[in-house]
Formats: C-alpha cells, structure tokens, sequence
C-alpha cells in the first residue's frame, strides 16, 4: 500500500518471509496456519495437555497458554514432556504480559513466546506528557530490557509474537499517537526496530482488536510500514473479544476474512467466548475459502485503507447520502428506487453521464471473492468521475449451510464495506437459506464492521488460563437478560490484561476481579467491584436501569 493522499492507494499481496515455530514454518508459501489457546491453570498440567489434544484433534496447529508468573512459565516443560510421551510436538507459544522474567523462562522451553510491547516494558504510572528527551530515553530502556530475551531466544531457536492490542498501549504511545491503529502500529515498530538492530528475525506481528475497523486499519498500516522499513515478518490476524455464537463468527469472519483476501495473514486465531476447540473449525472455513490468498490479484483505490471515511454519495429515498447503509429486505420495500444492475464492462463516461440524470437510480455491484480487485475499480470508476450515485454491493450466495453463508458472506463483503464503499447489501441466497436468516445476517455483518448497530454488541474475551470466574455463562446470562436493548455496547472480560483496554468505548462492562467475582464498569469508570459472578448480570441490569439505558 502507498501512503500518498493525492493518488491511488495500491493494496499489494503481501509475500512474508518463512519463520520457523518449533516443526511448523509459517509465512512464505506455507498454508495460513491455525492456533488457538487452552483455557486451563498453566500449572494444572494434566488438564491443560489434556485440552491440547483436544485442540490437535481438531486441526490446531499451535497451542497458546498462558504464562503469567515465573511458575507458570517454569511448568512449560512438564506441558511439553507430557505432550511428547504421548507423541506428539506441536509447537507451544508462551503468552505474556507485563513479566520479562517469565517471558525469559519460557522461551527456554517453548517454541515461540508472545508479548505485548504496550505492558511488557512500560508501566502504568499516570503520566501523560513525555519530552522529546524523555520518550527517546524509554526507547533506549526498552532495547535494554528485551535485550536479554532476544539473546535467549537466538540460543534456543525460539520465535517471538510482537503483538499489538488495541487498548493496552503504553503511557509513552498513548500521549503521542493516543488509543489509535497509528498508536499501536509505532509500538509494535520500537521493538521490530531493536530486533532488527540486535539481528533478530524470528519474528510474527500482530495487531489485535475487538474492532473490526481498527484491527483492519491497523493491519494493513503495519504491512505499509513493514515493507517500507524493508521488514516482511509474517502476520498474525484475529479480532479479539470476538464474542461467542454468529455473532462471534462473523465479526471474525469480518476482520480476517478482509485481510486474507487482500493477501495478508500467515496464521490465524478466531477468538471465541466458547472452548478453545470451537474456535478451529471457524479458522478452517476462512482458510479454505481464501487458501489461494497469496494470488491475489493487485488492486488500487482512491480510500484512504488506513481510516475510514465513507464515499460521499446522493441520498435517493433512504438509500445513500447521511441514510446508514442498508439491506435487502429494507430496499426491495421501497417502489420508488430503480435498481440497475452494473458489471465493470458496462461502466463509460455515457453511462455514468445517463444515470445522473435519473434520480432514483441506484447501483448495483456484483461481487464474489475472486472479484474484489474489479469491484475495487468499478468504485474507482464512480469516485474518479464525481459520479455520487448510491451502491448496493449484491453477493450471490451458492452456500447451503448456515454457519458457511454467513462466514463466506462476511468476508467477502466486508474489505469494501470496512473502507466505507457501499451503501447496502444484498445477499442472494440459495433456496435452503431462508429470507429472515440472510436478513439477520445482513444486519450483524453491518454491525460487526461497525456502521451500523441494530442491536445490543457484545465484546467478550475468548477463554484463556487467566480466567477466574466462568466467563461463559456469565455472558449468557447477561445476554439473556440485556438482548433486547437497542444501541449499547457491553463488554463481558475475563480479566485486567486487556479487559479494561479493549472495552473502553463500552457503554458497561463487566471484568474479572478474582476468584469467582467481578467488577462492574459503566464506560470506563468502576461503578463497583467484588461481585460474585452468580450476581454479576443482575447487579450489570441493576446499573443499566438506574442510569436510564433500559430502553
């Protein structure tokens, strides 16, 4: 991609550089690899080898556990000998955060150890001015600190994640970039730079988010930034704190599925509030559907793919102009449209000069996953000659199972609808595909990408080692009781890590505390905590109720 506000952007497949994770090389021209994380007590050995397996089974291809202390790390090699007497040597990733030490200890055990460059180094201390002197003098402190772990990492071949979330930035970052995929890519970039620097190229990038838009945006800024640097380390995708059920697999479907069919993404997790192994069959799905994604063909567009700003259009009846985008079910309603379907031969100067005339015209663009670059142009066509007429963006739907429609449509429409170009959507589905479903799906692919909310969103972790309360059924039940409710935005976390960070533009929140209890935030404000989790939806309804948002 071209940073030049003046021209075409160009989207470029993105061609990584191989990295070696234990026996299973990622990037290059391997498969898009596929992991997932055990939810289990590091230390608890038996139960979290036996959920490996569980993951194996299911076509894992790297296990994540957490490690958020020295013991836990230290009990890496009891997971991993266990493992191996049952014959098996998939590669185990140590995920850490605000614990160099542990991080230490692990990558002497594991095969690659992931850290977040917003809590790995930084503390929290409140401030929020740095000088010039200053913010050069905590880059230095952070070459320092990692130095140690890159050395380790040299001597046992161990690989290292450098990922990025959206919402655990470091004080430093914060005060200059703020909250923002700007923000979390030039945190990333400090420590590419320091590895680069000492020599170190075992790498894989990440930049994580629960939005869909920002973790794009952010993604596609850090390829930019990469390949302007000379840097091609492969790319690790997820949305984080998808959620759980549909609207867990298509907000994943969104965020991934975009990047693979721009020929980004060397491995995936789709992170789900459900057990670990659930996540697998997603991740195989999106894979399948874009396994030719290094053949990309190159595209060009006159959006920014860095920031969202949605194409400047005249409204005809609902459709088009300030009016949210819309679905099918909502335009076939409206008799004083004219729709006109448009392929890429038809679109010349005659016209586009024709149909301005008409007033109640509105586009139609056909797209399927091997159209993406010509969709691309057939907007380019519209923005270079000033044409404002709205789009709907029609998919032609072959899938008869449920879950594979609703996965295929998300990650198909969503590239163009994530840089604001559409104003609706019109899934066409097969027979055993039924109107209200495609409807249903339609309007959770609009809210997934955020540009249209139709319903309560749900942010909610995917279960991991750090959990200490039964995040599953919490959420459950707050989404039993708080469903109904229009426009609000609740976050169901598991704990302190991320929780906090990534549901900081929540409207409440739900994190967890300590064994079995939980505190409840409205924004970001902590209204009460120590709550047992038996309670935590009821006292959630309480609080929703007594500050007038139960509507």
């Amino acid at each position: 991609m071209t940073d030049n506000s003046n021209s075409l952007f160009e989207i470029k497949k993105y061609f990584s550089r191989v990295v070696n994770i234990g026996q299973v090389p990622v990037g290059g021209d391997f498969p898009v690899r596929i992991q997932s994380m055990t939810n289990t007590n590091t230390l608890d050995t038996e139960s979290t080898v036996a959920q490996c397996l569980w993951l194996i089974q299911a076509g894992c291809e790297y296990i994540r556990i957490t490690a958020p202390g020295i013991k836990e790390a230290e009990n890496f090699l009891n997971i991993k000998n266990e493992l191996a007497k049952k014959g098996y040597k998939i590669p185990l990733i140590a995920d850490i955060h605000f614990n160099p030490k542990a991080a230490e200890i692990a990558a002497r055990i594991v095969d690659k150890v992931r850290i977040n460059p917003g809590n790995y180094i930084d503390k929290k201390t409140g401030k929020i001015d740095f000088t010039e002197q200053e913010f050069r003098e905590e880059t230095e402190k952070i070459k320092l600190r990692i130095a140690p772990l890159i050395s380790i990492c040299k001597e046992h071949g161990t690989a290292m994640r450098i990922g990025s979330n959206h919402g655990s930035l470091s004080e430093r970052i914060m005060s200059r970039y703020g909250n923002t995929p700007v923000g979390m890519v030039e945190s990333a970039m400090e420590f590419l730079r320091i590895c680069n620097e000492l020599n170190f190229h075992n790498i894989v990038v990440s930049m994580k988010s629960s939005s869909v838009r920002i973790m794009v945006e952010a993604t596609r800024l850090l390829v930019y930034r990469m390949t302007a640097e000379g840097m091609n380390y492969p790319v690790h995708l997820g949305v984080t704190e998808a959620g759980e059920g549909e609207d867990g697999r298509i907000k994943s479907a969104t965020g991934i599925g975009a990047l693979l069919g721009e020929g980004i993404g060397d491995t995936i997790r789709v992170s789900l509030t459900e057990p670990p192994e659930n996540e697998i069959p997603v991740a195989k799905t999106l894979i399948e559907r874009y396994k030719k994604h290094k053949e990309i063909v190159d595209s060009k567009t006159f959006v920014n793919p860095f920031e969202y700003s949605r194409r400047e259009t005249i409204p005809v009846e609902t459709i088009g102009g300030k009016h949210l985008p819309v679905v099918y079910d909502e335009i076939k309603k409206n008799k004083n449209i004219k729709l006109v379907p448009v392929f890429f031969k038809d679109l010349t100067l005659e016209f586009l000069n024709n149909i301005k005339k008409d007033k109640q015209t509105v586009l139609v663009f056909e797209i399927n996953q091997n159209e993406m670059s010509e969709s691309r142009q057939m907007f380019n066509f519209l923005i270079e000659n000033n044409c404002k007429v709205p789009v709907i963006i029609k998919r032609k739907c072959s899938e008869t199972e449920t879950e594979k429609f609703q996965l295929y449509s998300a990650a198909d429409l969503s590239s163009l609808l994530i840089d604001g170009l559409g104003d609706g959507i019109w899934l066409e589905q097969h027979k055993n595909i039924t109107e209200k479903f495609a409807e249903e799906t339609s309007f959770a692919i609009l809210q997934s990408i955020g540009v249209r909310y139709t319903k309560t969103e749900y942010i909610s972790c995917p279960t991991c080692g750090r959990m200490s309360y039964n995040i599953q059924n919490v959420l459950k039940e707050v989404k039993e009781k708080t469903m109904h409710l229009k426009n609000l935005k609740i976050g169901v976390m598991g704990c302190v890590v991320n929780g906090p960070g990534e549901m900081a533009d929540a409207d409440y929140g739900v994190v967890g505390a300590g064994q079995g209890k939980v505190t409840l935030f409205k924004g970001k404000q902590i209204i009460k905590k120590n709550i047992l989790e038996n309670d935590a939806a009821d006292e959630l309804v309480k609080l929703i109720k007594d500050s007038g948002d139960w509507k």
